[in-house]
């Protein structure tokens, strides 16, 4: 099945050329780049949180093939809803996905279920693919989407991932999609994240896990970074590094109420 684009005109240009346009405004493409293990984009509209996500992708190589993880918002589908066989369609092209990863993946997990149904209507998948075409046209992908799911559920996710990357050639690139703290004072929001951003730079998944908890911090991709820090340290991870760190009251001006967004590589 083709999942068709549903943000489109919303959070990014509806246009192939308006979007080309506002991508080339908003990544290096010259420049030093790196292969990486995963990393940490977010997913508001690109007028937000566009720079944060430029910056990001502009540093790194992304592979033929890119697990892209992400909160369910929607309420529909299973706890973790995963699209194994189709195509995502961006007004850039068309994005086919990795048929024998998505399958090893579900192999490997007692959670990941197929369900096309949670991806329908989910944005935060869909805004990281017109990044991840812009420098990698080849590229595949496996979208998961994830409900809030207990630490020990986010074990089997992620070392299923690991696992299921360990069992094929080629390089892999995990993105975990998430914004950070929502509606909250700029500075209050700044404290918390920072929280959350310093357990992520540790690789320590069951830390952020707990922080985010703890502190009622409203970091939507919480899970997905979870999943995401647990399969990257099986895979050999040995840092990460801040990028980026801004909200947007840097766009509406308005510092009373942000969004934060933080894009985080992993290496």
């Amino acid at each position: 099945m083709i999942r068709d684009a549903v943000v489109a005109g919303r959070f990014y240009p509806e246009s192939s050329r308006s979007l080309k346009e506002q991508l080339a405004q908003l990544v290096e493409r010259e420049g030093n780049r790196e292969d990486i293990v995963a990393l940490v984009s977010p997913h508001a509209g690109y007028t937000y949180s566009g720079v944060v996500a430029g910056k990001t992708f502009s540093g790194i190589n992304v592979p033929d093939t890119v697990i892209i993880l992400s909160p369910n918002h929607t309420g529909y589908g299973e706890p973790v809803s995963i699209m194994s066989s189709g195509k995502w369609r961006i007004p850039t092209g068309d994005i086919g996905i990795n048929e024998e990863l998505a399958s090893a993946i579900k192999n490997n997990s007692k959670l990941v279920r197929e369900n096309s149904s949670a991806h329908q209507g989910e944005h935060s998948i869909e805004v990281q693919l017109p990044f991840i075409k812009y420098l990698n046209d080849k590229a595949s992908i496996v979208p998961i989407t994830i409900m809030p799911i207990r630490y020990p559920d986010c074990l089997d996710v992620g070392e299923a991932i690991a696992a299921a990357i360990k069992g094929i050639e080629g390089k892999t690139l995990i993105v975990a999609s998430s914004d950070m703290t929502h509606y909250k004072p700029r500075s209050h929001a700044k404290e918390q994240d920072m929280l959350a951003i310093e357990k992520i730079l540790s690789l320590d998944p069951e830390g952020l896990y707990k922080t985010v908890t703890k502190n009622n911090i409203s970091m939507c991709g919480v899970i997905p970074a979870t999943i995401m820090l647990i399969a990257a340290q099986i895979l050999g991870a040995k840092s990460a590094r801040l990028v980026d760190y801004r909200d947007s009251g840097e766009v509406n001006g308005d510092t009373s109420s942000v969004v934060g967004y933080a894009g985080i590589i992993i290496k």
